[in-house]
């Protein structure tokens, strides 16, 4: 018996933080049950990358919303955030 999972809204994923959990959050974005999600999860069959932090699984929002088609409105997948190492974003003070 498969359960009837509801899928998330586009409004809704757009406004996830950049890290999220994999259930409920790309199980819901899918419309696929908890089992099924962490069944892909730990067969690395979902289709975001997926990372492992200790037990859980998580997910980039910028991979969720690339894997779905979704932009953000100017036409980008997600803001990628800047990379403290870049010379561009340190101040040379």
């Amino acid at each position: 018996m498969t359960t009837s999972v509801p899928a998330l809204s586009t409004e809704e994923v757009l406004a996830l933080p950049a890290i999220v959990p994999v259930w409920p959050t790309v199980g819901q974005a899918y419309g696929i049950s908890r089992t099924t999600t962490y069944e892909l999860a730990r067969a690395d069959a979902l289709p975001v990358p997926v990372i492992r932090v200790g037990r859980q699984f998580r997910a980039r929002r910028v991979d969720l919303l690339k894997s779905l088609g979704i932009t953000d409105g100017a036409g980008v997948a997600a803001p990628t955030p800047p990379n403290e190492n870049d010379p561009i974003h340190t101040s040379a003070n």
